[in-house]
């Protein structure tokens, strides 16, 4: 038996973290207001999917696919992005709690944050060529051989990027944000 194919569906206020979420493949579907705490997102679709107010957290996310998917508004604790199918992988991000979270090895060029808590998120060895960092709070975010060429950090703040160990050309910071680029100097910026 083949999996379902939902496209252009509301699916509106459901508990999915006591109920399973139909497998199958999900396109130009909104999620508002759903809970999907610890759900198994295992080999399902999301293709030009919106999730608006939605609770993720700790959702397993092996095998999942999901391209061109927006996350408003959503919680989003400990989600390994990394077990994610690479294959088309897009999302962005408004407004997302999404720490303790793992990109590690992905390829997120221009993946957009807006306004998001990064906190503890592992972002080393991904490559966030052109990501932008807009209005989020990277505090604790781990960058470790991570490309970051073209990408703006412009109003991001609290992150601690060494530039002896990422990949930082061309990439966008503001003079009130440079003290990350140099906390391993342990100096004092007036």
């Amino acid at each position: 038996m083949s999996d379902a194919l939902f496209q252009d569906r509301e699916f509106i206020s459901i508990d999915y973290s006591t109920a399973d979420l139909p497998q199958g493949e999900y396109e130009n579907c909104l999620f508002r207001k759903c809970s999907f705490s610890g759900t198994k997102f295992s080999k399902m679709t999301f293709s030009e999917c919106s999730f608006e107010h939605c609770e993720l957290s700790n959702a397993d996310l092996t095998g999942c696919s999901l391209r061109e998917v927006t996350f408003t508004d959503c919680k989003m604790l400990g989600l390994s992005f990394d077990k994610c199918s690479s294959f088309l992988l897009s999302f962005f991000f408004e407004n997302c709690i999404l720490n303790y979270s793992s990109f590690f090895k992905l390829k997120l060029k221009n993946t957009f944050f807006k306004s998001c808590r990064l906190q503890e998120v592992d972002l080393s060895d991904a490559d966030l060529t052109g990501a932008t960092f807009d209005h989020s709070d990277l505090s604790g975010t781990i960058f470790y051989n991570t490309r970051l060429e073209k990408a703006d950090f412009s109003t991001a703040e609290h992150f601690s990027i060494d530039p002896e160990n990422n990949i930082i050309t061309g990439a966008k910071f503001s003079t009130h944000n440079l003290q990350g680029l140099l906390n391993k100097y342990k100096i004092e910026i007036i």
